[in-house]
């Protein structure tokens, strides 16, 4: 169901439907919506319930919106003490249903986080939603105490759950309520240091499609590994040698449009093409690469003298890199996307330079700085 801001002026501009009717859930009072008919009339409705029950309130404009939203209030009220017998709703129902809300607003790869985080640590099955104690809760995030990272994604993901039941009116209250994250994790500052970026370019450069020159596309560009997984051969201009990352792809939504260098462009003309994507799924179900554990472990047994690092590490050690290399911070910044830094506030509003031809100065350093370390990569 469509959700909507519902004032009277809101509630006016509403158009019919071309045939059935449409409910529009109001943004500030949860369940509380008006429906469109084809006809034209609006009435006010609440929406309870696993099985999305409605209770018709009025009539609009016979009855007020303030009057109709009062009257929601009592209903809802009238549910939480049982008055209206409440559906019961299973975690597997009410985890279905929580999965469909968060596909409509969050990034694929959330959603596949929460999805396996609930599954792996969390099998509640059939068991009523509120009849969950908050023991049992603590009693399964115990046994993750030797993965503390692992930890606190499952109690984030957990509780994200239970705040959403606790708006969709599932349960009366959440029972991790007041509940602190089991760990708290120092902010990672790990920067590969020169002898360790060479080697693994090396190995990047001798492992075989497609995560090897995935790996080496995170090192010479230094984007997000799900931007480089993601890539689109429509998204490369080869004449102009640049990339544009759309903005629904991005982590702060805003089209990104960066420069690569020869080295990069040597590598792309190598690549295999079979289909609109760089590095295209290679299981049927799936749309791009995205085997990042089982890949990364293979890659990592080639090296010999780098300590324990992530994917994101690398991006850490592009910056540090270009800040060594007198690269000025705004230029990397522009070649990261950050949009929170040294251009940002009134400036990044009016300041509508690209910075291109300072990002392709800055590209053609930092392949030369690679190249004395370990050659081409």
């Amino acid at each position: 169901m469509p959700r909507a801001t519902l004032t009277d002026i809101s509630i006016r501009s509403l158009k019919a439907p071309e045939k059935g009717q449409v409910t529009y859930l109001d943004d500030n009072l949860s369940g509380f919506g008006v429906r469109v008919s084809q006809g034209g009339a609006k009435t006010f409705v609440l929406v309870h319930g696993v099985n999305r029950q409605r209770l018709t309130i009025g009539r609009y404009p016979t009855l007020s919106l303030k009057a109709a939203r009062g009257e929601a209030k009592r209903l809802q009220a009238e549910i939480t003490l049982g008055v209206i017998r409440r559906t019961t709703v299973t975690f597997k129902e009410a985890r279905e249903l929580f999965l469909a809300a968060c596909e409509q607003k969050n990034r694929p790869r959330t959603v596949k986080d929460y999805r396996q985080r609930l599954d792996r640590h969390f099998r509640f099955g059939k068991k009523r939603l509120d009849d969950i104690k908050r023991a049992e809760i603590q009693s399964r995030l115990a046994k993750l105490r030797a993965t503390p990272s692992e930890q606190n994604h499952a109690f984030v993901a957990l509780r994200t759950f239970f705040n959403w039941a606790l708006r969709e009116q599932f349960v009366d209250a959440s029972p991790m309520a007041g509940m602190r994250a089991p760990s708290v994790l120092p902010a990672r500052d790990r920067v590969l240091s020169d002898r360790e970026l060479a080697e693994v370019c090396r190995v990047a450069r001798g492992h075989p499609y497609p995560f090897g020159p995935i790996v080496a596309l995170l090192i010479l560009t230094g984007q997000r590994r799900g931007e480089i997984a993601a890539l689109e051969w429509d998204w490369i201009d080869e004449d102009e040698r640049r990339i544009t990352l759309p903005a629904s792809l991005t982590k702060n939504k805003h089209t990104h449009v960066f420069p690569y260098g020869n080295t990069v462009d040597e590598m792309l003309r190598g690549l295999p093409r079979v289909g609109k994507y760089l590095f295209p799924s290679r299981v049927e179900t799936g749309t791009v690469f995205n085997g990042w554990g089982k890949s990364k472990a293979r890659f990592d047994k080639g090296l010999s003298n780098v300590e324990p690092y992530t994917l994101h590490d690398i991006r850490r050690t592009f910056s540090s890199t270009h800040a060594g290399l007198g690269t000025p911070i705004h230029v990397t910044e522009k070649l990261l996307n950050h949009i929170s830094g040294t251009v940002s506030g009134v400036a990044a509003i009016y300041n509508r330079h690209s910075y291109m031809a300072e990002m392709r100065a800055a590209i053609a350093t930092y392949e030369a700085h690679l190249a004395k370390l370990v050659g081409k990569c």
